[in-house]
C-alpha cells in the first residue's frame, strides 16, 4: 500500500495518520509544499491520498501564500478520486476536497480548538467504517471553517459547534473536518504557532487553554481512527480485486 501525504505546514503534521501508515508497513511519501516539496504528477502510485490541515483556506491565493496552490492540490485530489484511489482530507484538506468536486467550503459557526466530542448522525452509525465510533466520541479540533457538500454527499458527524465534522463524499472518499490524527507531539506544535488564538480561549465557548489542551489524552480517538483506515484499507484492497485494471 502506497500512501501520500501533502503537507502544508510543519506544525500541521500527519500524526496519527503517520503512525498508522507506518506500523503497516506502508510505503510513505509526501509533498511538503512548506518545503517547496513538488505535488505528484500523477495518482497511478498513490493508494491512500491524505491531504492534511493548515491555516490557508481553499480560497488563498498564491500570492498570499506562494508555497500554497489551491487548484493544483484541487486538480490531484481529483485525480485520485476518479481514479478510484482512497482520498482523505483534514480540515483545509477536507476543504479542498470538496471544492475539487464543486461544493465550495464554508466558515463554521463556532471556532473549535480543543478536545469537545462529536455525535454520529443516523448515516453514521449505520455506516460500516464508523460504526465502531459510537452514538458520541470526543475528538481533536483546531479550525475555523468546514467543508462544502456535494449532492451525493453524506454527513457522517456533526459536533456542537459545527454541522460538518465528517463527510462521506463516496466509498473511497472522506472529508474530516475535526483532527483525530493529533497527538501530543502535534499538538505541541499547533500551541506553539496558535498564541493569539489560546490567548483569547476566554472569549470562544469551545477553545481550551494550553493547559486543558496538554492534559487531554488522545489515544482513543486515534485508535478509532486506525481502526476507521483499516477497514477503508480493506475495502479499498476488496475493489480493487474485483475490479482490475
Amino acid at each position: 500500500m502506497r500512501v501520500h501525504f501533502i503537507i502544508h505546514e510543519d506544525f500541521e503534521a500527519p500524526g496519527a495518520y503517520e503512525i498508522w501508515a507506518r506500523n503497516n508497513g506502508y510505503e510513505i511519501s509526501y509533498s511538503r509544499v512548506y518545503l517547496g516539496e513538488a505535488l505528484p504528477k500523477t495518482v497511478d502510485d498513490i493508494d491512500f491520498l491524505i491531504v492534511m490541515g493548515g491555516p490557508q483556506d481553499p480560497a488563498t491565493s498564491i500570492k498570499a501564500c506562494p508555497h500554497f496552490d489551491s487548484k493544483a492540490e484541487q486538480a490531484v485530489i481529483l485525480s485520485a478520486c476518479k481514479a478510484d484511489k482512497v482520498v482523505i482530507g483534514i480540515c483545509l484538506g477536507s476543504q479542498l476536497i470538496g471544492e475539487a468536486l464543486g461544493a465550495q467550503f464554508a466558515h463554521s459557526p463556532q471556532k473549535e480548538i480543543g478536545k469537545f466530542p462529536i455525535r454520529l448522525t443516523e448515516v453514521g452509525l449505520n455506516h460500516q467504517l464508523f460504526a465502531h465510533f459510537g452514538p458520541q466520541l470526543d475528538v481533536g479540533h483546531w479550525h475555523n471553517d468546514m467543508p462544502g457538500l456535494t449532492q451525493n454527499a453524506k454527513i457522517i458527524a456533526y459536533s456542537e459547534g459545527c454541522p460538518r465534522q465528517i463527510i462521506a463524499y463516496s466509498d473511497l472518499v472522506y472529508g474530516f473536518q475535526c483532527h483525530m490524527e493529533l497527538t501530543l507531539e502535534v499538538v505541541e506544535r499547533l500551541i506553539t504557532h496558535s498564541q493569539n488564538d489560546l490567548q483569547q480561549a476566554a472569549n470562544y465557548r469551545f477553545v481550551d487553554t494550553e493547559d486543558k489542551l496538554r492534559a487531554h489524552n488522545y489515544q482513543e480517538m486515534n485508535q478509532k481512527l486506525w481502526e476507521f483506515l483499516d477497514k477503508l484499507s480493506a475495502l479499498y484492497l476488496n475493489d480493487k480485486i474485483k475490479h482490475p485494471k
